[in-house]
């Protein structure tokens, strides 16, 4: 399951980042773009996800995964399930030309807490990186359509369900996740400690049905929860 925290690091130090890609030109071509920013690192470029295994079990951990899901050999989506069973802290961004609800789904279920589009903008991909780095969703308008509008199709098939039993407190972290606020940041906010804070995310998550702060916030949105 996705956590969507702010990654625990040493702040002078710049992100490491991999990029798994099979498209040769494609992936020198990220690689570039992560390489520039002095806040970033590509410390790995792959083809494969069985690539980014072999780094993984050399003991090599990245901090954020720009993943592509048409990869030969194990999908992208089993790339990034991997990578959440080893690596928990760190977060995968999906970047690929797959924009069905069904993959979009597959891939934030799988763990990932970011879903770009190809063609993305430079600067939109290593915003994103650094969003994702900070413990917020970053995700494409379109992408975010189709999560909503793929709940507005489950809400009317559940229209007679009674909404979930969230607490008053439960509310107040769904309401500060939905405004973009990382779980240290809710803590803040709340007066609480970002264990207690974390313990009542997973609650709502569980209340949800859902396995990450994407599809948490996308479903209080679409039903009004907050």
């Amino acid at each position: 399951m996705a956590r969507n925290e702010p990654i625990s690091r040493d702040p002078v130090a710049p992100l490491r980042v991999w990029v798994i890609e099979d498209h040769r030109l494609l992936r020198e071509s990220l690689a570039a773009l992560v390489a520039e920013p002095d806040d970033l690192e590509c410390t790995l470029a792959a083809g494969s996800c069985e690539a980014m295994q072999a780094a993984l079990d050399r003991g090599e951990r990245p901090d954020v995964v720009l993943m592509d899901l048409g990869l030969p050999g194990a999908s992208g989506i089993e790339g990034v399930r991997r990578l959440q069973q080893i690596v928990p802290s760190a977060a995968a961004v999906v970047l690929t030309i797959r924009e069905d609800a069904d993959t979009v789904f597959a891939a934030i279920c799988a763990g990932a807490v970011g879903y770009l589009l190809k063609p993305s903008p430079p600067e939109r991909i290593a915003s994103a990186i650094r969003e994702a780095a900070r413990g917020a969703s970053p995700i494409n308008p379109v992408i975010a359509r189709k999560v909503l509008a793929a709940f507005a199709r489950d809400r009317r098939a559940q229209a007679a369900s009674p909404s979930p039993a969230l607490t008053p407190r439960e509310r107040d972290i769904l309401e500060l996740l939905v405004e973009g606020a990382t779980l240290r940041t809710v803590a803040e906010r709340l007066g609480t400690s970002f264990h207690t804070v974390d313990n009542q995310v997973r609650s709502i998550y569980e209340k949800l049905h859902v396995h990450s702060r994407a599809l948490a916030v996308a479903k209080a949105i679409q039903e009004g929860l907050v």
